[in-house]
């Protein structure tokens, strides 16, 4: 198949790239700012309908998964304009494109569509955000709910990998290097997710798009937990030291946008329909230190 991934410089494309090439797919790799190692690389701005356009022209694609996002929550909060453009606007594009060469879409989304009053949301809860990115997300799905018949939105929470990606460190690498450096760090108690293995998620997707599985998924590690027992299991993993870890409150964290306080994901109806089942915590960390250990090796 050939497979275009959008955000492919991400923690979650670098990742989707890696393993379509091993699986003998033809995949190309859309960046804007941050090249990444797999796949035919084609730096675009997904915000330019004619650019997204012209690449789709070209390609022709059996199948796009979309991860390129703005994700940064609080800064979605101050830069809402610039937020809607990537989110929503560039989304559209993709959409379109989708559309004009019948290509089948993944659309990755976010816990954060849910207001987390409840927890454990299935794909069928209403989705009601409390911050802007969270909005500009929603909108995204429904622009491809109403714009396309071929399509899978997968929802995701707290994505962590082995490696940086797209000049970013996700949560799990800056503790590790908080804690190996000894230095103190503040995690929150009171905000529960549903952390995810950049590499589950990927092989999840890939599984998806090869399959041609269509509807709302929600695609997350089975294990709901707090922040701070999250960074805890890590620790613990790692042979690191958990009393560096300092329990705190999220009203104590200066935070722009508002959290919810638990957007865990139902991920039952994946682990029905999926080979590549979505994985418990403690399974998806000993993976991640395995990896990181062949990196090392490298």
């Amino acid at each position: 198949m050939k497979i275009l991934i959008t955000g492919a410089g991400g923690l979650l494309g670098t990742k989707l790239c890696e393993i379509a090439i091993n699986r003998k797919h033809e995949v190309y790799s859309i960046f804007r700012i941050h090249a990444p190692p797999y796949g035919k690389p084609l730096q675009i701005d997904i915000t330019n309908r004619a650019a997204v356009e012209k690449a789709f022209t070209r390609i022709k694609p059996d199948a796009v998964v979309h991860t390129a996002a703005h994700t940064d929550v609080d800064e979605c909060e101050i830069k809402k304009e610039l937020a809607w453009k990537i989110n929503v606007n560039g989304t559209e594009n993709i959409v379109n494109s989708c559309k004009s060469h019948d290509s089948f879409l993944v659309y990755i989304s976010t816990d954060y569509v849910f207001d987390g009053k409840n927890g454990m949301y299935k794909e069928t809860d209403i989705p009601s955000p409390i911050n802007y990115y969270g909005l500009t997300k929603l909108e995204g799905e429904k622009r491809v709910e109403t714009m396309i018949d071929n399509f899978c939105i997968a929802r995701t929470s707290v994505i962590y990998g082995v490696a940086p990606a797209a000049g970013k460190v996700n949560f799990a690498l800056w503790l590790i290097e908080k804690l190996k450096s000894g230095d103190n760090v503040r995690i929150v108690i009171d905000q529960w997710n549903s952390p995810t293995l950049n590499t589950n998620l990927a092989n999840m997707i890939i599984e998806i798009v090869e399959r041609g599985i269509s509807g709302v998924y929600h695609l997350a590690g089975t294990t709901r937990t707090s922040r701070y027992n999250f960074a805890r299991l890590i620790a613990k993993h790692f042979k690191l030291n958990e009393q560096l870890i300092i329990p705190t409150t999220s009203d104590q964290i200066k935070w722009l946008a508002r959290r919810p306080k638990d957007s865990s994901l139902n991920v039952q109806k994946a682990q029905q329909i999926l080979k590549n089942k979505p994985l418990e915590i403690k399974e998806s960390i000993r993976i991640m230190k395995n990896e990181k250990v062949i990196q090392s090796t490298q």
